[in-house]
């Protein structure tokens, strides 16, 4: 019996000038793109928290320097929540929910980040003024 070797690199040749100019300008327009879309995504000026509860809106707060340690007791026929405001961030800090994956989550505080209890059907979102994103956050 007899060993055959192969040659995995047969038929691939060098990389050129031109291939790295092109590798190269790809990352750098991707880069850029990045920048962006993250500027675009982030850069409202009034950004308010909207509560929902069962896919209704009870509650819409605007971020405030006053409302900064201010605590929101949200009690529904679903459950208890408790939520904590801090400077252009939120977060719950109790909840009656079994597996309390809202209470460990901690803090938002970017357009379109959003934290659900779903045993308490709660989310509450953050939303940036009175406009609708361009971006989704899929393509975010």
């Amino acid at each position: 019996m007899t060993f055959v070797e192969i040659n995995l690199f047969q038929g691939v040749k060098k990389v050129t000038k031109g291939d790295k100019f092109l590798i190269i300008t790809i990352v750098i327009i991707s880069v850029i793109s990045l920048i962006f879309i993250n500027k675009s995504v982030s850069s409202y000026e009034e950004k308010y928290i909207s509560i929902q509860v069962d896919g209704k809106e009870v509650k819409r707060i605007k971020f405030d320097s006053s409302l900064v340690g201010k605590t929101i007791p949200i009690k529904t026929e679903y459950g208890y929540n408790l939520l904590e405001i801090g400077e252009d961030k939120v977060r719950v800090i109790e909840a009656d929910c079994p597996d309390q994956l809202c209470v460990k989550q901690g803090y938002i505080s970017r357009v379109g980040e959003a934290i659900v209890c779903l045993p308490n059907r709660l989310v509450v979102e953050i939303k940036g003024g009175e406009k609708e994103m361009e971006i989704d956050g899929i393509s975010y």
